[in-house]
């Protein structure tokens, strides 16, 4: 079977279902089957793409290109030695020609192919890329190049970082990251890794860093001066040679410390985002979407919960500074479940303090098997849980749609039965203590080939979206669902998604019964899988997310904010970082697949991808 759009045709294989036969952690997925190749570029029409060293990379730049996931190494290369487009009318037969017999890919020999080259390159932003023939001559007061390439390295604008308090929609505590190359408008009231630890928010301590990917010289660098040298612990998921790299990472800085969590359940990964500050006047808690990654804050469009600051309890006070979600109950078994020696100051530093105005709901995955009341401690089960207690019913509610978006899809089965609709969706479809199961619409944002095409990273961009064609192509039901990602509301659409986000919203889109930011992608392994007829929740990995519920403000719904950007003043909507209602894929749309190429149209720094 197979699929045709303006950036070529790929091919689908009939294999049966596998499950949830994810590759081990470190493999790429071209080791792990045999059906499906990825063509060589061109030996005359494009560059090689190699992971060259240049003199001038220093060994943390080297080092970055080996961090994260095979999607995401990929861009890395691709980034340091970019492939040009090419505009020879012989480009895609050439192409077509060398993909080898049987390999599941080629592109189309479309009449239509020149057409809707000029036509992808009149829908790029504006921009003049540097000839690749002019070589730049060195600027004596020049930055340092990037990991990412000299073209990638966007400086920021001198008034991109927050020199006094910023101004911010506390009332829900959600903020979208800053990006490089908007409006200035639009980072009015967003926040970067900078102004979280300034002291603009505090006088800081120590802090716990729990991530996926970690820099940790870049890490080092995005704290003030004056609290570079506090302590610092790494709580991380790496093995073996990744886990060998962020120790030899960190040997240079004696302030930090590392925790590696406990993955007991196979192609597990620790992925919760989340920060634990502590300062002389306080304690914070931050839960976000970005990786401890250079690339992570500048052109994508992420997330994070910041809690307000929490005061010291007085000594000998019997207030247990619980909130009214039990936010205080739920992080301190988070942190429980890790089992590790290294958290336990900080669970006795939590107890100290009044976390009781927080008004959201935690939300976590951890690592196991879970039976009887512990079934509803952790994953989608959980979701549910708070859904089911603490939300109300609408008369319409088979008409308030399921809004799901992602930047990464795990094996869903060969139908909708087999997970989305059997479990997921009922989760994402419980209102109260209705006995009604609804069948609402259902929503899900991920972006599309042309979404990243014509994104502000280019090509690049997908290394962070890493839906395989081996995944795919088992479930092409899925596809039915995409809607691309639009957000001209918070000035982001060129900015991919690597936010995830879930919600419930009214049949005008104008009204939210819930809304949770999460680490979670699409996915089993993170939000866990119904065994044993389901009596048992498995789950693989660690994340976490927070859930905001419009009870813990005293509203019956959230109204959705129609202009987030700039922030004036606070504001009782909720700011949705993605334009409602969602865009439904065209005929020619396709979901960006990381590990197939794309080779008609440029993308808008004048490279085609080439992954390798």
């Amino acid at each position: 079977m197979s699929q045709d759009s303006q950036h070529g045709k790929w091919c689908i294989s009939s294999s049966e279902d596998e499950g949830e036969n994810l590759p081990p952690s470190g493999t790429t997925a071209k080791s792990n089957t045999t059906f499906i190749q990825s063509p060589s570029p061109p030996k005359t029409e494009a560059v090689s793409v190699k992971a060259e060293v240049k003199p001038e990379q220093s060994d943390s730049s080297i080092s970055s290109l080996l961090i994260g996931s095979e999607a995401r190494k990929s861009a890395a290369l691709n980034q340091v030695n970019p492939v040009k487009f090419e505009t020879s009318p012989s480009l895609a037969g050439k192409r077509k020609q060398e993909v080898p017999e049987g390999s599941g890919w080629a592109l189309s020999d479309s009449d239509d192919d020149e057409d809707n080259k000029q036509k992808a390159t009149n829908n790029i932003p504006k921009k003049d890329p540097p000839s690749p023939k002019a070589k730049k001559q060195k600027v004596a007061n020049e930055r340092p190049p990037s990991p990412h390439g000299r073209v990638y390295y966007i400086d920021e604008p001198e008034d991109f970082f927050e020199s006094s308090f910023p101004c911010l929609n506390d009332k829900y505590g959600f903020y979208l990251n800053k990006v490089t190359g908007l409006d200035k408008k639009y980072n009015n009231g967003a926040l970067h890794i900078k102004d979280i630890l300034s002291p603009l928010f505090g006088t800081l301590k120590e802090s716990v860093q729990f991530n996926y990917c970690f820099d940790v010289a870049w890490m080092v660098k995005q704290y003030p001066k004056e609290f570079r040298d506090c302590p610092v612990l790494i709580v991380h998921g790496d093995k073996r040679e990744a886990k060998a790299r962020l120790v030899r990472d960190a040997q240079p800085y004696p302030h930090v410390k590392l925790c590696q969590a406990k993955l007991d359940i196979a192609f597990g990964t620790h992925h919760t985002k989340m920060m634990l500050l502590w300062y002389e006047e306080g304690f914070r808690v931050i839960i976000l979407t970005s990786n401890l990654i250079r690339a992570d804050w500048y052109q994508k469009t992420q997330g994070m919960w910041m809690s307000p600051l929490f005061p010291r309890l007085p000594e000998g006070s019997s207030d247990t500074g619980e909130s009214p979600t039990f936010f205080k109950r739920d992080l301190l078994e988070y942190l429980g479940s890790y089992r590790a020696p290294e958290l336990e100051d900080w669970m006795q530093r939590i107890r100290e303090h009044d976390l009781s105005e927080t008004r959201v709901y935690l939300i976590g995955s951890t690592p196991g098997r879970y039976v009887g009341p512990d079934m509803e401690r952790w994953g989608h089960l959980r979701l549910r849980k708070l859904l089911y207690d603490h939300t109300g019913s609408f008369p319409d509610e088979e008409q308030w749609s399921v809004v799901g978006q992602f930047s990464s899809i795990g094996s869903m089965g060969i139908d909708k039965t087999k997970w989305l609709a059997a479990e997921f969706q009922r989760t994402l479809t419980t209102l109260a203590k209705s006995p009604r199961r609804p069948d609402p619409p259902v929503y899900l944002l991920y972006p599309s080939v042309e979404d990243v095409r014509t994104s502000l990273e280019g090509y690049p961009a997908g290394g962070s979206l890493p839906y395989s064609i081996q995944t795919a192509q088992k479930q092409l039901w899925l596809h039915s669902y995409f809607h691309r990602w639009k957000a001209d509301t918070t000035g982001r659409t060129h900015a991919m998604p690597h936010i995830k986000t879930f919600m419930r919203v009214s049949p005008d889109f104008t009204e939210l019964a819930w809304y949770c930011i999460t680490s979670a992608n699409l996915s089993k392994a993170a939000w866990g899988a119904l065994e044993k007829n389901n009596t048992q929740i498995m789950i693989r990995s660690y994340e976490l997310g927070v859930l905001f519920l419009p009870s813990a403000y005293n509203m019956k719904t959230f109204p959705v904010q129609k202009n987030p950007f700039p922030v004036s003043s606070p504001s009782v909507g909720f700011p949705v970082p993605f334009d409602l209602p969602p865009t439904s894929y065209t005929s020619k749309d396709q979901p960006w697949i990381w590990n197939i190429p794309y080779s008609q149209a440029p993308d808008t720094h004048g490279n085609v991808w080439v992954p390798s």
